[in-house]
């Protein structure tokens, strides 16, 4: 390769590919080799040098250029204070899985010097905990930016806050109320429970938030709640593309007009663009249009996503 790449600097480049996918996403060798059109051969014979010369500690020894470069364009383009790309993954699983615990690292060496964490739901943040290591002080908590679901899935905002807590070895704090009330009046009769008040100030005074993002297909954990079902037509009508705590959001990361909307039981959103530290993590060609309503929004200061949804949000478009 000429211009920008070295043959020497391409290789390594190939090399931390390769390692990536290897240690890290658990592609075989065959998949590795599809991915990146070279013969598996080529693959086995990287890793084996890998595992040789002790270049298997990828995340510390072997960056990878073109996310590093990504992450400092999102950075300028969208005034954030930080941006973490990992490399795409063909299986969507196994993206969420690779976004959450690149989501967790970066918690872990932010939350040192904050007592309390807040935290949303999802599966990308069930992965987060993985990678967990910090130890905060005494009096330290997390608790949790919304409401939950009546069934448990590992991915509840209950249970995404309690294995944060446990990993943290902290007391958490839950919004014991669904999502969605029935109206802004039902809403405003279960603040009024003093416990139930208490955690939502918890969750305004949390400093370091870590919250993920969902689109309106079939996979997101919101549209089978009833009432987002039963009001999903309206929401599209109105221009929602998806949603951050709950909230719907337009393109341009404008709050939809709806009664839904009134009736969350989770941080406001005014609150969220207030945090000292707040990461977003999400990724996923389906939650594209998302993604940038929220980075459009500015209600978020940190991004960890994957290199697709990285390249098309350094474009410019509507659609």
């Amino acid at each position: 390769m000429q211009g920008e790449f070295s043959g020497e600097t391409e290789n390594d480049h190939l090399r931390a590919r390769i390692a990536w996918f290897y240690f890290v996403g658990g592609l075989t060798q065959q998949q590795i080799a599809d991915r990146l059109r070279i013969t598996r051969l080529r693959v086995n014979k990287t890793i084996g040098q890998i595992r040789a010369d002790g270049s298997v500690l990828v995340e510390l020894r072997m960056p990878l250029v073109d996310c590093i470069d990504l992450e400092e364009k999102l950075k300028a383009k969208f005034n954030l204070e930080d941006v973490s790309v990992t490399p795409s993954m063909p299986d969507y699983i196994e993206q969420q899985r690779t976004i959450g615990e690149a989501a967790g690292m970066m918690l872990d060496t932010l939350i040192q010097g904050y007592k309390g964490i807040g935290v949303g739901w999802g599966r990308t943040l069930s992965f987060s905990v993985r990678r967990i290591t910090a130890k905060l002080p005494a009096g330290s908590w997390v608790v949790g930016l919304m409401g939950g679901v009546t069934r448990g899935s590992g991915t509840n905002t209950f249970e995404v806050s309690t294995a944060l807590a446990r990993a943290l070895d902290v007391e958490c704090h839950y919004l014991t109320a669904p999502i969605y009330c029935h109206s802004m009046e039902s809403r405003a009769t279960l603040l009024m429970h003093e416990e139930l008040a208490e955690v939502m100030r918890r969750a305004e005074d949390a400093q370091v938030v870590l919250v993920s993002c969902g689109d309106l297909s079939e996979r997101s954990p919101i549209t089978p709640i009833n009432i987002v079902r039963e009001h999903l037509a309206e929401l599209i009508e109105l221009g929602s593309i998806g949603e951050i705590l709950g909230c719907f959001l337009d393109k341009d990361g404008g709050v939809i007009s709806h009664h839904v909307n009134e009736s969350i039981m989770a941080l406001p959103l005014e609150k969220l663009r207030k945090k000292p530290v707040s990461i977003l993590a999400s990724g996923g060609r389906n939650k594209i249009k998302i993604i940038r309503a929220i980075l459009r929004g500015k209600y978020i200061n940190r991004l960890v996503t994957d290199e697709d949804v990285a390249r098309q949000l350094l474009i410019e478009r509507d659609d």
